[in-house]
């Protein structure tokens, strides 16, 4: 009878603290699922045969290799490239022998200042703002070599040197370019013994081409001309 008690009370406590373990384990784990009812989970059977499948066999596609096509000759013929060079050098060389275009005369200032040769007087007339303001004798070329026209002072030089003919033509002024070589006005030329050329002579043709005044009148002018002055020359 004492066995049966201590049996049943062994019994008692392993349920009652299997049940509280137990119950805390769920509780602790999810509050939610710990009263939710227990379902069974099914279990699948798995079902699975072997089979046998043949290893697919590779079959090389024949490629066909294109043929070589036969190019349409053209009607035309190239001309050679040894010709176009030749053509090429001709016309470079014979651009080489042509003569420089002459350059344009600088355009007149603003202020009106007018030069005015006159070949038939073998005079010069300065004007400013129409105005007549020096009145000089002049010498031009021999043989007409002065050309007639508009130009403009384009160039001032205090003492140019004339290569051609060894002189020295103070107080220059050039006006215009004749091939190579500048014309202008000028004073009367020096020679290098110092002796002065053609003096004596002014009022008559005795230059190369350029308008030759006299010493003093050539400073005048120098000093009052300005590049870009309108320089007229007339018959």
């Amino acid at each position: 009878m004492k066995t049966d008690k201590r049996f049943t009370l062994t019994l008692l406590l392993l349920f009652t603290s299997g049940g509280a373990l137990l119950a805390f384990y769920f509780f602790a784990a999810s509050p939610v699922d710990a009263f939710r009812p227990a379902t069974a989970i099914p279990t699948q059977e798995n079902l699975w045969a072997s089979a046998y499948l043949a290893k697919p066999t590779y079959t090389a596609i024949p490629t066909s290799v294109p043929t070589e096509t036969t190019v349409p000759t053209p009607a035309f013929t190239e001309t050679p490239a040894v010709l176009a060079m030749e053509i090429i050098e001709e016309i470079s060389q014979s651009l080489e022998s042509a003569p420089l275009p002459e350059a344009p005369p600088p355009a007149a200032p603003s202020s009106a200042k007018y030069i005015l040769v006159d070949i038939s007087e073998q005079h010069m007339y300065v004007y400013e703002n129409d105005a007549l303001l020096y009145s000089f004798v002049a010498s031009t070329g021999i043989n007409n070599a002065t050309r007639v026209g508009v130009f403009a002072v384009q160039s001032k030089i205090p003492n140019a040197y004339g290569a051609t003919w060894d002189i020295w033509m103070p107080n220059w002024l050039g006006i215009y370019w004749a091939g190579g070589l500048e014309n202008g006005i000028h004073a009367l030329p020096i020679l290098p013994n110092g002796a002065t050329l053609w003096e004596g002579y002014l009022g008559r043709p005795v230059s190369y081409g350029c308008v030759v005044l006299g010493t003093y009148d050539s400073v005048l002018l120098y000093d009052w001309a300005e590049i870009g002055t309108t320089v007229e020359i007339q018959r």
